[in-house]
């Protein structure tokens, strides 16, 4: 006889595919007799069912018995009335129970000397509305609507693009408005600064010094002096009366993405590939703080002047509330799942906005509460944002949409798309920065086409010609 070795005979190794089939037939073994199987009845839940159906619906059958009592004034129909339409509601009442139901719960009648046009209460302390000649046909029309908490957004013109300036030799990386509203400047990949007229779009001015693509640009309200901030490291302060570089800030180990002044501080802030918001003092060129905590490229900023006085988005997906005090982070926001390129300060409220690859989210400060998403989803990388005084809000994609928001709202009134000039390849209608003027009233976005467009509000739009295309979001938990 073979021995108890050989009669085994050699168990092959299963794979997950087929261990997986194995669970999935076994979980459909066991819960598939019960599938599609309603639970049994529960006898007091169908009680209490029926009992509110009954005063819903019928509720207004009790005061019949006092309009009768004023049509016909005689005291004794009004108890033969009540007893029939008593009789009445409980006959209908047992139409609609079940067979195995045994009692109705029914709403007290009211005293004979009560006055049928008042208001009765139902069961359910519901208030049932005195009796009418048409009587509501369905529970529907007893319940109360409760209308939506989200606001209804103003109506607000649709923009358009009206001038386009050429003078760029690469693609226009940043912008910067003067305090003045006079003119702006404009930084691009071909390593210059531009100084355009802001009312005629004339160039005044070209600086020359940086020798990468300019990606941060901020003028000063409390000096004349303009900063920049590039790809070569390099952070640098121009002095607009001698049109000449006179300071440089040395420190950042990569490229330069973002800047912001401080609004009341001689402060500047940059930050960049290294994931730190450096602080510098601008008149000593010292660096106060490396504010240290991003995982990633800190690609937006803005400042404050009360706390949080900075506040910085990443690549690491995350919002960093800054406490210039102690050079550490007061909260982290980790609402976004994407990368956070572009933020934007409300001018009037204590808000602001935050945009991502996956949403446009706003939150309050100073604590940092999340308030809502915006009712669309732009589904592109937005690289830049900005809002005016009047609750506009725009956001700009990298495949050249220019979408415009209501900043109460977050309802999405216009979605426009920026034209490529002749000369340019069609993946060239990114946007990579944007900025209103001081008014709000005009808004200029630069692009990857080399170009430079002004957009204002079309004077003769109407909101009869243009109407708000608003629903409320169903699941408001979601926002």
């Amino acid at each position: 006889m073979p021995g108890p070795a050989a009669a085994m005979e050699p168990v092959e190794p299963q794979s997950l595919k087929k261990l997986s089939f194995k669970s999935l037939k076994r979980a459909l073994d066991l819960f598939s007799p019960t599938h599609g199987h309603y639970p049994p009845p529960d006898p007091e839940s169908q009680r209490i069912r029926i009992s509110y159906k009954v005063n819903a619906e019928y509720g207004a059958v009790k005061n019949l018995a006092g309009e009768q009592s004023q049509e016909q004034g005689n005291h004794a129909t009004v108890g033969q009335g009540g007893q029939t339409s008593k009789s009445s509601a409980l006959v209908l009442a047992d139409s609609l129970k079940d067979g195995n139901q045994n009692s109705v719960v029914l709403a007290p009648l009211p005293p004979k000397g009560m006055d049928a046009n008042l208001p009765s209460r139902g069961a359910a302390g519901s208030v049932v509305p005195p009796a009418s000649t048409e009587r509501p046909q369905s529970t529907s029309a007893l319940v109360e609507r409760i209308p939506s908490r989200w606001p209804r957004p103003e109506w607000h013109a649709p923009w358009k693009n009206y001038r386009v300036i050429s003078g760029h030799l690469g693609w226009v990386r940043s912008i910067a408005i003067d305090p003045s509203n006079s003119w702006f400047c404009t930084g691009s990949a071909d390593r210059t600064i531009k100084i355009w007229d802001l009312a005629s779009a004339q160039l005044k001015l070209t600086l020359t010094g940086h020798i990468e693509q300019i990606r941060g640009l901020a003028v000063s309200r409390r000096h004349t002096y303009l900063f920049s901030a590039g790809d070569d490291k390099l952070v640098k302060c121009w002095d607009l009366e001698q049109n000449k570089v006179i300071r440089s800030y040395h420190g950042h180990l990569s490229g330069v993405y973002c800047l912001a002044l401080h609004p009341t501080l001689d402060l500047l802030f940059t930050g960049g590939r290294d994931s730190v918001c450096r602080v510098w003092d601008i008149r000593t060129k010292a660096m106060v703080f490396a504010l240290t905590g991003h995982d990633n490229t800190v690609c937006s900023i803005f400042t404050r002047p009360v706390d949080p006085q900075v506040v910085t988005g990443s690549h690491d997906t995350t919002i960093k509330f800054w406490d210039l005090t102690a050079g550490k982070t007061m909260a982290t926001l980790t609402h976004h799942k994407k990368s956070v390129r572009a933020m934007a300060l409300h001018p009037q409220e204590q808000t602001f906005a935050s945009a991502s690859a996956d949403n446009v989210k706003k939150f309050r400060l100073p604590r940092g509460e999340f308030l809502h998403n915006m009712l669309s989803q732009q589904k592109t990388i937005i690289n830049a944002m900005s809002v005016n005084e009047d609750g506009v809000l725009v956001t700009a994609g990298d495949n050249g949409s220019l979408w415009f928001w209501d900043w109460n709202s977050g309802h999405n009134f216009q979605q426009a798309q920026t034209i490529v000039q002749p000369g340019s390849l069609d993946s060239e209608a990114g946007i990579y920065a944007l900025a209103y003027d001081l008014t709000g009233s005009r808004l200029i976005t630069c692009e990857a086409d080399k170009t430079i467009k002004m957009w204002k509000e079309d004077p003769t739009a109407t909101p009869e010609t243009h109407p708000i295309n608003f629903k409320p979001p169903k699941d408001i938990r979601r926002y």
